[in-house]
């Protein structure tokens, strides 16, 4: 595939010979669970539940489907549906027919859908059937005409004449048109090498990059983290965050606890009033949420009085939890808590279930497979011993070599032998337990949505009365960091937040990446080299009282 890097030769084939890649499509995986687990309930999303064969009847329906709409193998599409049984039944499909999904959210706008279409030469898109928050059929209508070769477009839901809907399409076949339908998609040629979807990167230079993940690497990806995380047949996870991200789809995930016969309930929101009654509803032992959902849930968790008695596990990642926060989870919530980092380049760190308190209170656990190779560095990329804090740099079975097409960034992302740079700055124990100390990357993480600071930057100099302009994480009690601008204007030149937001939006960008402060500076502080000091930036709004 153009644009894509795999892994050197002897890698992996040291991956296969460990047993690491197991040489499986995730649609030939998806199959197999269907024929292992068959009457289990494998899927509940809203008042529906389908079993593992129901399921496999849809995702196979769906595939011919969407093979009679003239995708297949190699195919790009980018998939923008909401949490429910559309997502799962979709992402099967394409696993099956080979087509290769570009897992982007529902809160993305038409500047991210555009991105994601011509770096990944779609040729379909597939939008969500609500239009409560946003005119998807507008936006998809306006992209559609920015690149011809976007020539399917499909909606979540029934869908109508003008516009095939997933669940038209997915209408299960008889045993007969079923049997015809396998035998069809025994026929294609998919290579568990080669990417099998992209995930979004949290980049610091602009727009989100694509992540190549490839069935054998995704499948260890799930697998590693199924059995660090203790998921078996009586798991019954709740997905409560979007499920295009890494975390809730194989950290252990959707992909990790089918695979290992459990059941998957999709949660339409990760609210505490929606989401700790489905709790207690579907009996959930374990989930997924970033620091900002897990102390709302502790805030909330006694007024709202559900039973979550069955909730054993708690993963907690995507931002750096608090200690005190986390001290407080086994007394509230009642569940044990599993700090989660990681990146959907590949490494997944988590706490393990049996480790002791401190350990989980305090880091944020340790690699999940022996085959994760670490380095922290100095400055000079001269190795760290345990206890000193730099840059956390990784390779392994399911980290990636290379963002798809952006050769000039995985010169600069990757060393010469092929780790990965994550950015993050972070100190080991003994045990090999890592704390995350802080990061590199010119990112803000608003509960847990990694986002480009020079995006954002970009975006503000477009405005007319602003000359120079720098985006600054700011301290957050709830989400972590908030995004707050601080600009310089031009002579003359009057700004307000609003319409500053008002002007941005004009953009079509996701709303989580509009400013929720805004600073107006005589003149932007400089380093002794001319750029803008961040840092002293980011000291004085600390201080600052918001007005």
């Amino acid at each position: 595939m153009d644009g894509y890097t795999p892994w050197p030769d002897d890698l992996a084939r040291q991956y296969e010979k460990a047993g690491y890649w197991q040489g499986l499509t995730l649609g030939e995986a998806l199959a197999g669970w269907a024929e292992g687990f068959g009457a289990r309930t494998a899927l509940v999303a809203g008042d529906g539940r389908l079993t593992y064969c129901q399921l496999a009847d849809a995702i196979d329906s769906l595939a011919a489907g969407l093979l009679d709409h003239g995708l297949g193998p190699g195919a790009r599409v980018v998939v923008q549906l909401p949490n429910g049984a559309d997502f799962v039944i979709l992402l099967g499909a394409l696993q099956r027919i080979g087509a290769v999904p570009v897992m982007a959210l529902p809160a993305h706008r038409r500047r991210e859908i555009s991105h994601f279409v011509d770096i990944a030469e779609a040729t379909a898109l597939v939008i969500p059937e609500s239009e409560e928050e946003s005119d998807y059929r507008r936006m998809a209508t306006a992209v559609a005409a920015e690149f011809p070769a976007l020539r399917l477009i499909l909606s979540g839901g029934a869908g109508d004449r003008e516009w095939p809907g997933i669940a038209a399409l997915a209408r299960v076949a008889g045993p007969a048109r079923l049997k015809s339908i396998r035998q069809r998609l025994a026929g294609l040629a998919i290579d568990p090498a080669l990417p099998a979807l992209f995930l979004l990167s949290g980049g610091t230079t602009g727009l989100p990059k694509l992540i190549p993940r490839t069935g054998n690497d995704y499948g260890y990806n799930y697998r590693a983290c199924a059995a660090a995380s203790g998921v078996g047949p009586d798991t019954v996870y709740m997905v409560s965050l979007p499920a295009a991200h890494n975390f809730p789809l194989a950290c252990p995930g959707i992909l990790g606890v089918l695979a290992a016969g459990g059941r998957v309930v999709m949660a339409p929101s990760p609210r505490p009033e929606v989401a700790l009654p489905l709790i207690a509803r579907e009996r959930i032992t374990m989930t997924a949420v970033v620091p900002a959902i897990a102390i709302r849930w502790m805030e909330r968790a006694a007024d709202i009085g559900a039973d979550l008695s069955t909730l054993s596990l708690l993963q907690v990642g995507g931002a750096r939890l608090n200690p005190e926060a986390a001290r407080r989870i086994r007394p509230t919530l009642g569940c044990t808590l599993q700090q989660v980092f990681g990146m959907a380049e590949g490494l997944i760190c988590m706490t393990r279930p049996d480790d002791p308190e401190e350990i989980i209170v305090n880091t944020q656990g340790r690699p999940v497979s022996k085959g994760d190779e670490i380095r922290i560095v100095d400055a000079a990329d001269k190795p760290l011993p345990p206890g000193m804090a730099g840059e956390l740099l990784t390779r392994g079975p399911y980290t990636i070599c290379g963002y798809f097409r952006a050769a000039d960034h995985n010169r600069r992302a990757f060393t010469g032998d092929g780790h990965y740079r994550s950015g993050d700055i972070v100190v080991a124990d003994g045990a090999g337990n890592l704390s995350v100390a802080g990061r590199l990357k010119d990112m803000i993480n608003r509960g847990g949505e990694k986002i480009s600071a020079e995006e954002i930057e970009n975006l503000m100099l477009a405005h007319p009365a602003i000359v120079n302009a720098a985006a600054i994480a700011m301290p957050d009690a709830l989400l972590g960091e908030r995004i707050c601008a601080c600009v310089e204007l031009r002579p003359g030149q009057s700004l307000d937040l609003n319409a500053l937001v008002a002007f941005m939006e004009t953009a079509e960008i996701a709303r989580f990446k509009l400013p929720e402060r805004l600073e107006i500076y005589p003149a932007l502080p400089l380093t002794t080299i001319g750029k803008i000091d961040k840092k002293t930036l980011r000291r004085d709004i600390a201080e600052k009282p918001e007005r």
